[in-house]
C-alpha cells in the first residue's frame, strides 16, 4: 500500500477556470495523482478524488460516512462548521448513514417517483407558461434568473411541500447567505436557524389539520398512522427538500440557457427534435456538475482505493465535476454534446445518496427548455458571457442574474 504526498498546497475548494470549465488543476490530478492529499480553506487536509469510477466506488462504499456532524467531515467555507460547538441540530437525509438513513429515505421516496412526476407535468407546464407571458409582457432586457430560473422551481416546491410562495423571498435571501462561502460562520448558522424556525411554525400549523394535499400534510399523516412521527425529522426534511427544491434547478436553468445560447449547433438539435431534449438536460447536469463537492465524506476504517491506503477519521471530497470531465468515462469530456447519452455521470451523486428529487429536476429542466426556446425562438443574450454575473463565490454554481432579450 502507498501513502500519497500531499503535493498540493492549494485550498480547496478551487475556482472555476471559465463559466464552462472546471479548475485546470482537476485534470492534473486525474493524470498524476487521482487521489491527493489537498489542503481546504479550513486549513486541514482531505483526500481529493477525482476518477470518475474511483467517485462512485466513495459514494457506494458504506465505510465512507455522510455524517456532517463527525468532527473530521471535510469542512469546504473559511467560516467552518455550520452549527457553533455544543448546538444540536437534527439530521436531515444528506447526514444520515445506516442504518438510519434507509428507513427515513423509503419514508419520503414515493413522493418523488416517475409516475407522480409526471401527474406534476400539466402544473409544471402551467407555471413555466405563465412566467414566460411575463417575460414576454416586459420590455428587454429582461433578467431570465428573476422572471424565470427561480420562479419555476419555487412554485413547484412550495406547491408540492405545501408552503406559501408569497414567502419565497425570505427563503431565497437565507439560502443565498447558506450557500455563500463568503458568508462567516454565525451568518450561515443564523440563516438555517432563520429557515429552520419558519419551517417549524408551519409545519406546527399543518399537524392541528393535515392535509392530503401537500407533501408536508402527507408526511403528518404517514407519520401517525405508522406511529413514528416526529416533529424535527419533518422539520428537517422540508429543510432540505425546500433549499435543494429551488437553488439548484434554478441555476441549471439559467446555466443551461446560456450554454445552449452559445453553442447554437446544440440549441438547433433540440429545437428541431424535442425528443432530444432529455438527452440534453443529461449532458447539460454534465457539463456544469453545479453541486461539485456536495460528495464529500468522512471514512469510518481504514480504506484500500487507487492504491492509495485512506485512515479511519480522514476527510474525502469526491470531486463531481472532475468525475465528469474524466476522458476515461466521457469521450472528449469538455466539449458539449447533447446526444453524447450522459446517464453515468454523478451531478445527482450515485449510491444512496442519490439526489431525491432527480425525477422532478429533470422534468422542469426538459419542459423549460422546450417551452422557453419555442415561445421565444429568438432568445439572445443581452450581455457578453464575460460580462454576466456567476455564483463563483457559491457553494452551488449558478448565475446571479441572466440579462436577455429577444
Amino acid at each position: 500500500m502507498t501513502q500519497a504526498a500531499p503535493i498540493r498546497p492549494e485550498q480547496f475548494p478551487l475556482a472555476r477556470e471559465c463559466p464552462f470549465s472546471p479548475p485546470a488543476e482537476y485534470a492534473e490530478l486525474r493524470e498524476q495523482e487521482p487521489i491527493a492529499k489537498v489542503r481546504l480553506i479550513t486549513g486541514k487536509w482531505a483526500w481529493a478524488v477525482s476518477r470518475h469510477e474511483d467517485v462512485r466506488a466513495v459514494l457506494s462504499d458504506p465505510r465512507f460516512s455522510s455524517d456532517r456532524e463527525n468532527p473530521n467531515f471535510p469542512v469546504m467555507v473559511a467560516g467552518g462548521r455550520l452549527r457553533p460547538e455544543g448546538e444540536k441540530v437534527e439530521k436531515s437525509l444528506i447526514s444520515m448513514d445506516a442504518p438510519h438513513h434507509g428507513p427515513a429515505r423509503r419514508a419520503v421516496l414515493g413522493e418523488f417517483t416517475v409516475r407522480r412526476m409526471e401527474a406534476l407535468r400539466p402544473r409544471i407546464q402551467a407555471i413555466v407558461d405563465e412566467r414566460i407571458d411575463a417575460v414576454l409582457a416586459s420590455e428587454g432586457p429582461v433578467d431570465l434568473v428573476r422572471e424565470l430560473s427561480l420562479p419555476v422551481p419555487s412554485l413547484v416546491i412550495c406547491e408540492l411541500l405545501g408552503v406559501p410562495y408569497s414567502d419565497h423571498d425570505f427563503f431565497q435571501q437565507h439560502t443565498s447567505t447558506m450557500i455563500s462561502r463568503v458568508s462567516t460562520g454565525p451568518q450561515r448558522f443564523a440563516a438555517f436557524q432563520a429557515i429552520q424556525g419558519y419551517l417549524s411554525d408551519l409545519i406546527d400549523v399543518k399537524e392541528k389539520d393535515p392535509s392530503e394535499d401537500d407533501l408536508l400534510g402527507r408526511q403528518i399523516l404517514k407519520g401517525r398512522e405508522q406511529g413514528d412521527y416526529r416533529h424535527e425529522a419533518l422539520v428537517a426534511m422540508a429543510f432540505l427538500l425546500l433549499v435543494a427544491g429551488h437553488e439548484t434547478t434554478a441555476n441549471m436553468i439559467s446555466l443551461g440557457t446560456v450554454a445552449l445560447l452559445e453553442n447554437p449547433d446544440q440549441l438547433a438539435k433540440v429545437t428541431a427534435d424535442p425528443s432530444k431534449t432529455l438527452s440534453a438536460v443529461e449532458e447539460l447536469l454534465r457539463y456544469f456538475t453545479i453541486v461539485d463537492t456536495v460528495t464529500a465524506r468522512v471514512a469510518t476504517e481504514d480504506v484500500e482505493l487507487g492504491g492509495v491506503t485512506i485512515r479511519a477519521g480522514e476527510g474525502v471530497l469526491g470531486l463531481g465535476y472532475s468525475a465528469n470531465r474524466d476522458p476515461e468515462a466521457f469521450e472528449d469530456p469538455d466539449a458539449l454534446d447533447i446526444e453524447r447519452g450522459a446517464r453515468h455521470h454523478v451531478a445527482f451523486g450515485f449510491g444512496a445518496h442519490q439526489c431525491l428529487g432527480q425525477n422532478l429536476a429533470r422534468m422542469e429542466l426538459q419542459i423549460v427548455i422546450d417551452t422557453l426556446f419555442r415561445r421565444i425562438p429568438g432568445l439572445a443574450l443581452a450581455e457578453p458571457v464575460e460580462k454576466l454575473a456567476f455564483k463563483d463565490e457559491a457553494a452551488i454554481y449558478g448565475m446571479h442574474s441572466l440579462p436577455v432579450t429577444w
